[in-house]
């Protein structure tokens, strides 16, 4: 099983999607979320962020998001789940999120694969990072 994670604060993806970093509108992991939510993350994201298993590109599919912190730092947290088939060989992840935005953006990406865990730090020079097993 892989999982990927992304921790991104909340004022950060409101102001990628919405414009304004303060907005409710999308109440992401509220009983008010949006119906569009969703559908606008994903948007955005597939913009900027992929994932390759074995040099094969994955469906953004998420399969869980939550939100933790308070105020200016709650963050929403992400999660895409894969099935893969062994032995995995390659995994390659883009994530420019926010570098359009942030001069000094850094991304930290958690992944967890058949039991090994491994973070990733990217950025507006560094986007793509290929983990081979």
């Amino acid at each position: 099983m892989l999982t990927v994670n992304l921790r991104l604060f909340l004022t950060d993806v409101n102001e990628a999607i919405g414009f304004d970093p303060y907005s409710n509108e999308l109440a992401f992991c509220t009983p008010n979320e949006s119906p569009k939510a969703n559908q606008l993350l994903l948007e955005y994201l597939n913009q900027l962020f992929y994932i390759k298993v074995d040099k094969e590109m994955m469906d953004l599919k998420i399969k869980y998001k939550k939100l933790s912190g308070t105020g200016d730092n709650t963050a929403l947290s992400i999660y895409f789940e894969y099935s893969h088939t062994p032995p995995l060989k390659s995994l390659e992840i883009k994530n420019a999120v926010f570098t359009d935005l942030f001069f000094d953006q850094n991304n930290i990406i958690y992944v967890h694969v058949d039991g090994i865990d491994k973070s990733l730090m990217l950025n507006k020079k560094t986007q793509i990072y290929e983990l081979i097993f």
